[in-house]
């Protein structure tokens, strides 16, 4: 073959991606004029067809380029690789794999069949002035999903399936014989089987009848079923499950006992899963000893077997709004791992010796057996914080419970300041939480405050976290698998800080602690004031996402530079891999393959997203359901957020967010000020931005799409139907009010690390 009249070819093909050409096409655009030319041309097309480069099209004589050929020897300028972003309409995105890249718009008709999350290959149109980069897909790489949730809308002969998703832009086509049994306006699961180059719908089969939408049950089903989340474990893990037995004498052989020193669980009241524990003992010279006692999970699940290999799978725990969908199956998680009060339980233990100012003298690591005194739930241990009594559900609480957790309360506090002293972020985060009647309908909205009680816990479980990460770490040549939070991105940064400074605010960018002081000083300072909304909401989408990573590049949140994650085994896999590891070095092991193990962090890092988009969409939809029979009542709100479709409001007090839409503003044509996140008034000039107070109308409620559409209220207009409204708020505005007031005092290390999941079952 004519290496440079096929490169010369492919080229021509690869920058036409979509169209057919025969032979005579292409001799003519590169110049073939003579027979022996187009001879040549003819030869060199027939090899590149045979060597799967080119791929014959309907009309014989004619070819297309195969996506798949296209590398970046070929037009390394011209292509670009990523992940579509879909955007209701079909307009989507690329967000590019290439650091730094801008992101590429992809206009509705040159998707080419990609779907939300899916890597692509992008072809790049030449810029445009004063536009955004564009191009069109010409390969799909690797699916993102192939499953999808929705209504079934049957015809005679044949269904679509509509989707729950907005992401999603296209109904999925259903042969009459592909429906399952499945109903008209039934909500199912499909599989999308195939998707013809000349269809405008893929083909899909049901795969999971789930039940009438807008039953509890099968709402909650369908969110887990979205994101990719098994509705129940398979059999053979069940039955692998049944054969594990509770600890015997043999199994305590070799580990440390701590059964003797005072020990205790703080937990959620709800919570069946403790997979971690405290225990204390003074010690004669003064100093005290702390033990971080966690659920030995390692020792139950080995490696390969079944259980195994569904919990990373899985990859965690989801926590929806009114079920906990484990990461391992209840006999395990709720039962043998758990750290019931006063059974003996098999852990893996951080153990050290402190002083009363957190500084550690002394660390031992490694398998122990245990016996907790006391289940505590974070009301009753914060009632013996605040010394308000020492009873516990009618009965005196242990008197050695009770010092352990005021004097490990104390050096919390010290850890805490210290931590920030040292450059941590205190970004404040609201936990939202439902009052469910017997069928799991919400009848009351509020947030709920962190107190002492949970930080005790949260600063001890931070230190165990990083004292495993530096023993691994720092001799540097092991893999392990860390926790990493990268710094801001210094765009979004400028940003912020041109932002904050229209507000008053000045903030120091000169170094990492500075800036860090900066963000805690600007919290304190606008506490309380109307734009602190506002300014939490921004500060925290300055921030990068914490992940998990071979790499240490510390966390930047936190201000550690090494950290992990290995307090939570029963709901978090990276934690049992990190246990996995630390025992194996311990015992001298050698190190294991980066490459393999970064390739379960990036999936264990991807279900963490899942997981967290699952638990807000449960949220979203209990939200849309608290407010589903609240039609015309008014409410006071914050604007929290701007967009040219409409203005996003918040609900003070429950955080129900619902749409105004622009066209719902008669008084005025609005224009969107994204730099200054707000839209402006061109005639009159009136300015509505994030985090300013305003009163909506509930106007609409769609429970299946879980959308909420407000109005805004005019002076003039609250009165109908503000007070239901102003009742529903009142109560729980107050307890806001008064978590704000302790703001300072609050521990929450990283926004986007430590977030509190907004649901009622979420543990620490």
């Amino acid at each position: 073959m004519n290496e440079n009249l096929a490169k010369q070819i492919l080229k021509i093909f690869a920058n036409n991606p979509f169209d057919a050409f025969n032979h005579k096409q292409i001799s003519s655009r590169i110049g073939a004029n003579s027979k022996a030319e187009r001879q040549e041309v003819i030869r060199t097309i027939q090899e590149l067809a045979e060597q799967k480069h080119l791929v014959e099209d309907s009309h014989k004589g004619k070819y297309k380029i195969n996506p798949k050929s296209i590398d970046d020897e070929l037009l390394p300028q011209n292509y670009v690789t990523g992940t579509i972003d879909m955007k209701q309409g079909g307009k989507a995105y690329v967000i590019p794999e290439e650091e730094g890249r801008e992101d590429i718009q992809i206009a509705p008709n040159n998707t080419n069949h990609a779907l939300h999350g899916d890597t692509v290959k992008v072809l790049m149109f030449p810029q445009r002035k004063m536009h955004k980069p564009e191009g069109q897909v010409v390969e799909i790489i690797k699916r993102a999903k192939t499953r999808f949730v929705g209504v079934i809308q049957k015809q005679e002969r044949f269904a679509f399936m509509v989707s729950d998703s907005r992401t999603m832009p296209v109904d999925i086509f259903i042969h009459i014989d592909d429906l399952g049994g499945a109903e008209n306006g039934e909500k199912v699961l499909v599989e999308m089987t195939d998707w013809p180059e000349r269809m405008n719908n893929p083909v899909g089969k049901v795969v999971k009848r789930l039940g009438k939408p807008g039953d509890n049950n099968v709402e909650m089903q369908s969110i887990l079923a979205e994101y990719d989340f098994p509705l129940d474990f398979p059999k053979e893990v069940e039955e692998e499950a049944k054969k594990i037995k509770k600890p015997a004498k043999k199994d305590l052989a070799g580990r440390k006992d701590f059964r003797d020193i005072t020990t205790f669980t703080i937990d959620p009241a709800d919570a069946k899963d403790f997979d971690d524990a405290l225990s204390y003992r003074e010690l004669s010279n003064g100093h005290v000893e702390v033990g971080v006692h966690i659920a030995d999970v390692s020792y139950y699940v080995k490696p390969g077997s079944a259980i195994d290999r569904e919990a990373y799978e899985r990859g965690t725990s989801v926590y929806l709004v009114d079920r906990t969908i484990p990461m391992l199956p209840e006999k395990l998680c709720n039962e043998v791992c758990s750290l019931r009060q006063d059974e003996d339980k098999l852990c893996f233990s951080v153990v050290m010796e402190m002083d009363n100012k957190g500084k550690v003298y002394n660390t031992w690591m490694g398998k122990s057996v245990i016996k907790s005194d006391r289940r505590m739930a974070y009301e009753e241990a914060q009632e013996i914080i605040e010394g308000e009594r020492l009873k516990v559900k009618g009965e005196r609480c242990d008197d050695a419970v009770a010092v352990a957790i005021l004097r490990l309360h104390g050096i919390a506090e010290k850890l805490r300041t210290a931590r920030y002293k040292s450059g941590a972020i205190n970004f404040e985060t609201q936990e939202v939480k439902f009052q469910l009647d017997e069928n799991a309908k919400p009848i009351g909205v509020y947030i709920k405050e962190s107190k002492e009680a949970n930080w005790l816990i949260e600063e001890f479980m931070l230190l165990a976290n990083k004292t495993v990460a530096e023993y691994i770490g720092k001799p540097k040549n092991r893999t392990f698998v860390y926790r990493v939070h990268d710094e801001p991105n210094p765009e979004k940064l400028n940003t912020f800080v041109e932002f904050v400074s229209k507000l008053g605010f000045s903030m120091k960018t000169s170094s990492r602690k500075a800036l860090a002081e900066s963000y805690n000083r600007l919290f304190e300072n606008i506490a309380g004031r109307g734009e602190e909304h506002m300014v939490d909401t921004i500060a925290i989408r300055t921030m990068s996402k914490a992940y998990y990573s071979t790499e240490n590049i510390g966390h930047y949140g936190l201000a550690f530079p090494y950290y992990t994650h290995f307090t939570s085994p029963i709901r978090r896999y990276p934690d049992l891999m990190v246990h996995r590891l630390l025992e194996r070095y311990l015992e001298g092991g050698n190190s294991v393959k980066a490459d393999e193990y970064e390739d379960y962090c990036k999936h264990c890092s991807i279900m963490e997203k899942k997981a967290a988009d699952a638990e807000r969409t449960s949220v979203k939809y209990k939200q849309a359901e608290f407010l589903a029979d609240k039609l015309g009542q008014v409410f006071p709100a914050l604007i929290s957020g701007v967009s040219k479709w409409g203005i996003y409001a918040e609900i003070e007090g429950n955080k129900c967010e619902g749409m105004i839409p622009i066209g719902s503003l008669k008084d005025d044509y609005y224009m969107l000020d994204e730099d200054n996140y707000q839209v402006i008034g061109r005639r009159h000039g009136r300015t509505y931005k994030l985090g300013y107070p305003v009163h909506i109308r509930v106007r609409k409620v769609d429970l299946l799409k879980k959308q909420i559409d407000f109005d805004l209220v005019e002076e003039d207009d609250r009165i109908a139907g503000a007070p239901a409204g102003r009742k529903a708020v009142g109560k729980h505005a107050t307890q806001k009010s008064k978590g704000k007031s302790q703001r300072n005092k609050k521990g929450s290390p990283s926004a986007k690390d430590n977030k509190k999941k907004s649901h009622s079952h979420r543990k620490k």
